[in-house]
């Protein structure tokens, strides 16, 4: 029999969830579509602010460098993730010293993290950026590409051991006997990762490219630390230009109107993700 006063074990997290996302997510479209002059002074002008969100050269821009971003992003660290799980211990002391390593990255947190490399990559005092202006001249601080790679190789850093201690839990899921088979039949390291291993990851997979899809599609804190959007626009992705209309410029109006573009581009890029992932792995 139904028991409706189970119902009241859900609220709490119903209560939770309109408190910490539905309202404000409310607040910002009722933002969207008003021109707001002061707290008590508004009208309202229904989809102009989208209209002008939509147009503007640069949000597209922000747009085009946020995409871009996000596939350097994924093709970089979903291999390599990978490689780096494949080649991780399985057995015995070393696999805690492993993961252990390989995790480290992740504890750090997002603002220190852009803190450590702002101060690697400096020419002047960096150890990163010392060594290699011995090479060839390098400052993130002037140059779109420098700093466009000093960017990259950060969130490489950071993000690839998610992918990897991801990818590895779903090796350490594969019974020993498939390996047994391999090794007995005479197949090589690739025969068996293509056959073997690759198969098995590809529910883990999923999961690692849709979270690395969306967090490089709306990185804000590193590479606002490092290098502030710049120079010139090269870094700035729509979560810098975001938070340069709502916060820098204070306009509630257009802000919203960017929000719910923003939140529906990555809503719908991640739904195709999911979709196609879902039934290459059938």
């Amino acid at each position: 029999m139904r028991n409706n006063r189970a119902w009241l074990l859900v609220l709490p997290v119903v209560l939770s969830v309109a408190f910490t996302a539905v309202i404000p997510l409310m607040t910002v479209v009722n933002f969207s579509v008003q021109d707001i002059f002061s707290p008590t002074d508004r009208i309202f002008v229904g989809l102009d602010w989208f209209r002008s969100i939509s147009r503007d050269p640069e949000v597209r821009g922000a747009f085009v460098r946020t995409l871009l971003f996000s596939a350097q992003v994924l093709l970089i660290e979903i291999p390599l993730g990978v490689a780096i799980a494949v080649c991780m211990p399985r057995r015995g002391f070393w696999v805690s010293v492993a993961l252990v390593v390989v995790a480290l990255p992740l504890l750090i947190p997002w603002n220190v993290v852009g803190t450590i490399w702002q101060i690697f990559a400096r020419g002047d005092i960096g150890l990163g950026g010392w060594a290699i202006n011995h090479v060839i001249n390098f400052n993130y601080t002037l140059d779109s590409t420098d700093a466009w790679i000093t960017v990259l190789v950060m969130d490489v850093w950071h993000w690839t051991p998610l992918v990897a201690l991801l990818a590895y839990a779903g090796l350490r899921s594969i019974p020993d006997p498939y390996f047994q088979a391999a090794q007995i039949d005479g197949a090589s390291a690739w025969a068996t990762f293509r056959h073997i291993q690759l198969p098995r990851l590809r529910g883990v997979l999923t999961i690692a490219i849709l979270l690395r899809f969306m967090d490089s599609f709306m990185i804000y804190t590193e590479p606002f630390v490092v290098t502030g959007g710049g120079p010139g626009n090269a870094t700035s992705f729509l979560s810098i230009l975001l938070s340069k209309i709502a916060v820098g410029q204070f306009d509630l109006g257009p802000a919203g109107a960017f929000s719910l573009l923003y939140f529906l581009i990555v809503q719908i890029v991640s739904y195709v993700f999911f979709t196609v992932l879902t039934r290459s792995g059938r």
